[in-house]
């Protein structure tokens, strides 16, 4: 502890605000922006500082979030999640690990800003409905049925995810043995026939614009990309709680994130985009 308690509750704060707001620019800004509202408080007024802090974060993530979202409307091709590089302790927190990977904060933006807001400090951080009230701006009645509709809404979208972390690890060498070798019935085996496969090119990096549906086509994709990719840059990391695949494609990071179900990759998020591929040289602080 340093006395601190903004210093001591940073990994804290910063998971608060990624959940919130998807992306880890956006996030240090927020704390940015927090920080210098905790320097002008009186310290002797505050009861609780991790709840206070919590508050304070909720609502500049909040009014963040709302100013991204016509960006977000007018983004080229898909949308996802920023990636980071977690070390191996955060996917022990089963459901810390669940509440950041790439999967679920996908879900997280199909929901608006108070519901999403609801979502995290109660499902992921298990806040007090009437803290919540308090960072955002609502009753806790009302606070209720937002969290209701938003368990509902996210339960219904969520891809499946229920597999140990030995069977997730065996999934992903055996796609990243398959992409090394680019061929199109060792990439067709590892997948299942319905996979989905999403990529982020942010009109920035070449990326499928849509989403891609089966088995055949979504291996012929990696099979193209598998013509450009560096062999020696190409490994297994932790990204967002998850073992996933690094590499780069025509000289470019490039960042791949899957969900494994029944023995079989069902989706696939592929991030080419370069502004989101920043971090993944120093694990991210993310704590509950």
């Amino acid at each position: 502890m340093t006395g601190d308690p903004f210093v001591d509750h940073r990994g804290l704060l910063f998971t608060v605000a990624y959940e919130m707001l998807g992306s880890a620019a956006d996030a240090e800004d927020v704390l940015q922006e927090s920080w210098l509202r905790w320097a002008d408080v009186d310290r002797a007024e505050v009861r609780d500082p991790r709840a206070y802090l919590v508050r304070v974060v909720t609502r500049q993530a909040l009014n963040r979030l709302r100013a991204l979202s016509r960006s977000r409307e007018e983004y080229v091709g898909e949308w996802l999640p920023e990636p980071l590089l977690t070390s191996p302790d955060v996917a022990e927190d089963v459901e810390l690990a669940e509440s950041v990977s790439i999967a679920m904060l996908t879900v997280l933006e199909t929901l608006g800003p108070t519901e999403r807001a609801v979502f995290v400090l109660r499902e992921v951080f298990e806040l007090p409905y009437g803290e919540i009230a308090e960072a955002v701006g609502k009753s806790a009645a009302t606070v209720r049925q937002i969290g209701r509709r938003a368990r509902a809404h996210v339960a219904a979208r969520r891809p499946r995810m229920r597999v140990s972390g030995a069977e997730q690890r065996a999934v992903v060498e055996r796609f990243l043995a398959a992409l090394r070798t680019g061929r199109l019935q060792e990439l067709m085996e590892v997948m299942a026939p319905d996979v989905v496969l999403i990529a982020d090119g942010g009109g920035v990096a070449t990326a499928a614009l849509a989403p891609l549906h089966g088995a055949a086509l979504v291996a012929g994709v990696l099979a193209r990309a598998h013509q450009a990719m560096d062999p020696f840059a190409t490994t297994t990391v932790w990204l967002n709680g998850a073992p996933a695949v690094r590499l780069e494609v025509d000289g470019e990071p490039t960042a791949l994130s899957v969900v494994v179900d029944g023995g079989q990759v069902t989706r696939v998020y592929l991030m080419r985009n370069p502004h989101k591929l920043t971090r993944l040289d120093q694990p991210a602080p993310l704590a509950r």
